[in-house]
């Protein structure tokens, strides 16, 4: 008996002890789930994924992508969305699910079998003088029969004829300059590029009378003075040849023209061509600037404004209107024949996914326009290849079971850009509630690199700590023992009041590329990164070969980036960027950051604008309560996240400070605020006219009434400051702890 009362409690003694140590194994390990949404970044991933980018198959993408003219909805363009789309969908490094996806879009043409002409003609219509069709061929590539026209998109057809006048960059204040000299009722307006945008050139001469309008690349602006492609310019250098056009689209709204606000589907509904706003009411044609000299030189008149005067060895007049008497053109006219013609075109966003494992409705996005007006080297094959690297390092580690992020990713090929960031528009119009409720951020690589001497970054101030924290973990270019960030900060800083000096970022206050809908359209906090060149040592307002048949791989290889180091750099910051975006625990977006910039534009406007007001009785003061509250809830929520340890607390809590932190520039969103300007609804980022380093309404208002003096201006002005007060403080309430 005494036997069997041992082995009972034995018995006992081993189950209770199985029990507890089951127990303790269970409760410690828990559900498969608990360690995954506790996971954050893996740093020794990011290291592996840099060491995987490899700037050889970079360049390998790039010669794809360069082989053919890729004008958006031509055969080349086609050939490169096949290429991303096997790509994407290649069973050993592409991503979970790539496709595309199609809009009908109304896009503007020469006429291949009529060329656009520019002839200077004699008063019985003889042509004196022939501007060149097509650019120069330095290599078969320019050669090639698909290589368009230099053209303006969206410029009506027209025969206009008329004297030539000189109007320098056909600003609003240079007609009204010339119009003193001048009568530019029936003349053709020669402009500079920059300025003013594309359209306006055309768009601010119409009132004056202007019947035509040409534009061309003066030397000064893009090849420091030098002219002569015998040994100057390309193919001898990266500087723009004598006949190099730089084409464009020439419409200021983003977006398919045809269906603002939707997205272009084949049945969604049109407004006709005629009422399309913001192109060119008269003929408009885009010339190289050897022409441009022949017919600026000859230019009779006054001399133009000392700050008119440009590259050429001869006196920029302002015409007389038309040729000096000793000119062989004297008497003659400038005509322009224009064959523009719209037409409806398929074009496609190529898009591919990598789903994440614990937040698959969270989306960060990664973004790079894929047509270009002839090659393409640089734009916007740069970003291209760059991004193909990027997504067949994350594509491979997750074939291969190595990786998988926390949130979504989500790549875009966008199509038709140039023609005014129609792909990405109409992608963020046909899903702008998915979008506008998950995505995190969107990245945007366009032109990856413009040359080969620094970093430039710019976006929402609160991606400033991660965007720093990469540039600090690549190696920069050619130098040792140099990370980008410390090469940036040579070329661009700034000192902040809680950071000291600090690499100088932009801001995204226009549409110059695809994140143009992201920010103004959807308030998705965006950034748009690159390499560039050194602004001191050139005035070029943009890399020379820009929107030309000259920016070819040839040009890209031997003059912007030998070896595509750059684009590796690139390719790894982004990529750092983006795998942080992704899989961090908590977002690394800075609230605080944010703060900064609003009591930066605060200060500007107090300086500029509140003497003026008081003497209109319109306080500022509740905008810098506003402000001084969104600088106090950025705070508080910067202390909620240091002092909670976020790993071993509720996943809600942390799926909540995240939504605040990925909401915050959705609270600055107002449809209303902007009447005039489509597609722009973000109070602080919008474009603006003002030249002031504040808010973008508020300086249009003040600017505007103080030019008119009228009551109606200065009311706009207070409602504009009262519009913007209620917004940022109601930014900073979505900062709060919830109620």
């Amino acid at each position: 008996m005494k036997k069997l009362v041992l082995i009972s409690i034995a018995c006992s003694t081993a189950v209770l002890a199985v029990g507890i140590l089951i127990g303790h194994f269970g409760i410690s390990s828990g559900p498969s789930w608990v360690s995954d949404v506790a996971r954050d970044v893996d740093e020794h991933f990011i290291v592996k994924f840099m060491l995987e980018v490899n700037n050889v198959q970079i360049q390998e993408n790039l010669k794809v992508l360069t082989k053919v003219p890729h004008l958006a909805s031509t055969a080349g363009d086609e050939q490169a969305v096949q290429f991303i789309l096997k790509r994407w969908q290649d069973p050993e490094n592409g991503l979970d699910q790539a496709w595309k996806e199609d809009y009908v879009v109304y896009l503007s043409f020469p006429d291949r079998s009529n060329p656009n002409k520019v002839t200077v003609v004699s008063p019985s219509d003889t042509v004196l003088h022939t501007v060149r069709e097509r650019e120069k061929a330095y290599t078969p590539d320019q050669d090639d029969p698909d290589v368009v026209q230099p053209y303006a998109a969206y410029s009506p057809a027209g025969h206009p004829k008329g004297k030539l006048v000189y109007a320098n960059q056909g600003t609003p204040t240079d007609y009204e300059q010339l119009n003193r000299t001048v009568d530019l009722r029936g003349t053709i307006a020669i402009t500079r590029y920059g300025g003013a945008g594309r359209a306006d050139k055309a768009i601010n001469a119409a009132p004056y009378g202007v019947a035509g309008v040409l534009v061309y690349t003066d030397p000064l602006d893009i090849n420091d003075g030098l002219m002569s492609d015998a040994s100057e310019t390309y193919p001898h250098s990266w500087y723009l040849p004598p006949s190099g056009v730089e084409r464009g689209s020439y419409k200021n709204q983003y977006g398919d023209p045809l269906t603002p606000y939707l997205a272009a589907k084949e049945e969604t509904y049109r407004i006709p061509p005629e009422n399309i706003p913001g192109i060119p009411p008269i003929p408009i044609q885009p010339i190289g600037f050897e022409d441009a000299y022949i017919l600026i030189c000859e230019l009779g008149g006054e001399a133009a404004l000392a700050e008119w005067q440009g590259a050429f060895n001869c006196s920029y007049n302002y015409g007389g209107p038309g040729f000096k008497p000793t000119s062989a053109f004297h008497g003659s006219d400038v005509k322009l024949d224009i064959f523009n013609h719209g037409k409806l075109e398929s074009s496609s966003n190529v898009m591919g996914v990598i789903r994440g494992s614990v937040e698959p409705d969270r989306y960060v996005i990664y973004g790079n326009h894929r047509d270009s007006w002839v090659y393409g080297a640089v734009d916007p094959s740069s970003g291209t290849a760059v991004m193909m690297e990027v997504s067949r390092v994350l594509g491979m580690m997750v074939k291969k079971g190595k990786w998988r992020p926390r949130r979504s990713i989500i790549f875009g090929s966008w199509g038709a850009e140039e023609f005014g960031l129609i792909g990405s528009a109409e992608y963020t119009e046909q899903y702008f509630t998915k979008l506008s409720e998950r995505t995190v951020a969107y990245i945007n690589v366009d032109i990856a690199v413009f040359a080969n001497a620094t970093f430039k970054a710019s976006g929402m101030p609160s991606l400033q700590s991660v965007i720093f924290k990469a540039a600090k973990q690549v190696d920069a270019p050619g130098l040792e023992s140099t990370s980008v960030y410390d090469n940036w900060i040579r070329y661009s800083k700034r000192v902040s009041p809680a950071h000291g000096t600090i690499p100088k970022m932009g801001y995204l206050t226009g549409a110059g590329s695809d994140y143009a809908a992201f920010v103004h359209y959807l308030g998705i906090t965006s950034l748009d990164m690159a390499y560039t060149y050194d602004k001191n040592k050139t005035n070029a307002r943009i890399y020379p070969a820009y929107h030309t048949a000259y920016d070819t791989f040839d040009y890209a290889s031997r003059f912007i980036d030998p070896g595509l180091v750059c684009h590796q750099a690139i390719a790894r910051t982004s990529g750092n960027i983006l795998v942080r975006l992704a899989d961090s625990l908590v977002l690394p977006l800075n609230s605080s950051d944010y703060a900064e910039t609003l009591e930066s534009y605060l200060n500007t406007a107090v300086n500029l604008y509140q003497h003026q007001l008081q003497t209109r009785n319109i306080s500022i003061e509740p905008l810098k309560r506003a402000v001084a509250a969104f600088r106090r809830a950025s705070a508080r929520l910067d202390r909620v996240i240091l002092d909670s340890d976020l790993a071993n607390e509720t996943p809600l809590k942390v799926r909540r400070i995240n939504d605040q932190l990925m909401l915050l520039d959705r609270a600055f969103l107002d449809p209303l605020a902007f009447p005039d300007k489509h597609a722009f609804r973000h109070l602080i980022w919008a474009s603006s006219n003002a030249g002031h380093p504040t808010f973008p309404g508020l300086a249009d208002a003040y600017v505007d009434a103080e030019s008119s003096g009228q009551s109606s201006d200065w009311d706009k002005v207070h409602r504009h400051l009262s519009v913007l007060s209620q917004a940022i403080d109601g930014a900073a309430s979505t900062l709060a702890d919830v109620i």
